[in-house]
């Protein structure tokens, strides 16, 4: 029922593709190359996928009202409420030379500093939740984003964004596909899990999808442009200094869930190829470049970091 009218739920009104499109890819502040506004959709990685199969060039922005089996680590799959949600991806080429909307020349950047890409994403998200939302955002790695539950002063953080970068072997190179789900009306009961949250219930200064998504886009492209003009150097970018002050997982105690069994022991910093550095009971620091993070408390050597 949800989808047989956009409007059938003033509260949750369908975005504005017209004025979107206007705003993201045309004039002088254009951001990027193009926007499709899908009315509903399995899942917008999927669809910029197969786009970059075709030979898609960068710059694509694919965002839907309704996604239906969101892609998450692990093959995991959920779906949200109609038009409750922001659902989107980009289409990334950072191994080709690219001309930007307004005219820029990026460089190429070597596929060894591409694993910066979900951790720079997150950074957008920050950027757009504190600055848009008023959100105490932070990040936790390596692909979500944490705001205050339920908006009080000392509120139990809940993730409110996930994040996931998919590669893509394509006729015109590798491309990387980027993909971020931002809870935005949802009700509690409405939540895929107990430990999610969204803008509304975190207190946002705005629930507008459409602001929020124009934010989100304009951080993304400002963060993605840094980086490539530093050819992925996280350090000369400003990239490895943004996530670091934003990352919540530094300086906690953590359980890293691997393949091969759990890390456990106190997170304390990231490296710069963007793994996290476990120094686990033993003294021995464990460089981990993927994995399921679960925050288990403050470490008292700590105490005031994250």
């Amino acid at each position: 029922m949800d989808d047989a009218s956009p409007w059938s739920d003033l509260g949750r009104p369908p975005l504005s593709r017209t004025a979107l499109r206007r705003a993201v890819t045309q004039g002088p502040g254009a951001s990027w190359r193009a926007l499709d506004v899908l009315p509903r959709t399995a899942s917008t990685n999927a669809d910029v996928l197969a786009r970059a199969a075709d030979g898609e060039p960068e710059g694509l922005v694919v965002v839907t009202d309704h996604q239906t089996a969101g892609r998450g680590r692990l093959d995991r799959t959920w779906q949200t409420p109609a038009r409750a949600a922001l659902a989107v991806s980009v289409l990334l080429r950072p191994g080709t030379p690219t001309t930007t909307p307004d005219g820029e020349e990026l460089p190429v950047v070597a596929s060894e500093h591409w694993s910066w890409l979900p951790l720079l994403t997150g950074v957008a998200a920050h950027d757009a939740l504190v600055r848009t939302c008023g959100l105490n955002a932070r990040l936790k790695w390596p692909n979500d984003v944490l705001v205050p539950r339920d908006g009080r002063p000392g509120a139990e953080p809940g993730k409110v964004c996930g994040i996931l970068a998919e590669l893509a072997s394509t006729p015109s190179g590798i491309a990387v596909v980027v993909g971020a789900g931002i809870n935005v009306t949802q009700a509690a009961q409405e939540l895929p899990v107990p430990t999610a949250t969204s803008l509304a219930l975190a207190g946002s200064a705005t629930t507008d999808r459409d602001t929020v998504l124009r934010a989100y886009l304009r951080a993304l492209s400002d963060r993605y442009r840094a980086w490539r003009r530093a050819a992925g150097d996280p350090r000369a970018s400003g990239i490895a200094a943004a996530y670091r002050e934003a990352c919540a997982t530094i300086g906690l105690e953590v359980a890293v869930e691997l393949p091969g069994g759990v890390v456990r022991g106190v997170a304390e910093g990231v490296d710069d190829a963007g793994q996290i550095l476990v120094r686990d009971a033993n003294g021995r620091t464990h460089a981990l470049a993927a994995g399921d993070v679960v925050h288990v408390r403050p470490s008292a050597a700590s105490s005031g970091s994250g």
